[in-house]
């Protein structure tokens, strides 16, 4: 992992970001790239990955927050050549820390399926709740 520096910013270029979403299953075609630097700077953090060989970014994840006592990590990706190196969970650290710096006490996430055991590692647990969408038109 020498090779990736964790950055925390709040811009990136579009077609990378667009890139890791596609990677995550995340991207729609009816998605537009130009609300890319929107979702970015609307974001409480945002840890990319960058890989300094391959220059360019190889993981993110973000989290959104009230910026006050709670914050929700999403969007956590990393390229499908790089799983498995310790790149996910270094992300989460950076964005955990950053949160209990500014105060947050309250970080949560949703699990995707086959995955809670990789956040089980880093601290997380189930909790009593279920998660929901809002589809008033019963599409989902």
């Amino acid at each position: 992992m020498d090779d990736v520096e964790f950055i925390h910013t709040h811009e990136w270029p579009a077609e990378e970001i667009v890139e890791l979403y596609r990677a995550g299953g995340w991207w729609k075609e009816e998605y537009r790239k130009e609300g890319i630097s929107r979702l970015l700077s609307g974001s409480f953090d945002l840890v990319i990955a960058y890989h300094r060989l391959e220059k360019r970014a190889v993981g993110m994840g973000r989290m959104i927050s009230d910026g006050v006592s709670d914050g929700y990590i999403q969007d956590l990706v990393v390229l499908p050549h790089l799983r498995g190196r310790g790149i996910g969970g270094r992300m989460v650290k950076e964005l955990a820390g950053y949160a209990r710096k500014r105060g947050l006490v309250w970080i949560g996430l949703i699990a995707e399926e086959g995955s809670t055991d990789f956040y089980r590692e880093l601290g997380f647990k189930v909790f009593n709740g279920t998660p929901m969408i809002y589809d008033p038109e019963g599409r989902g």
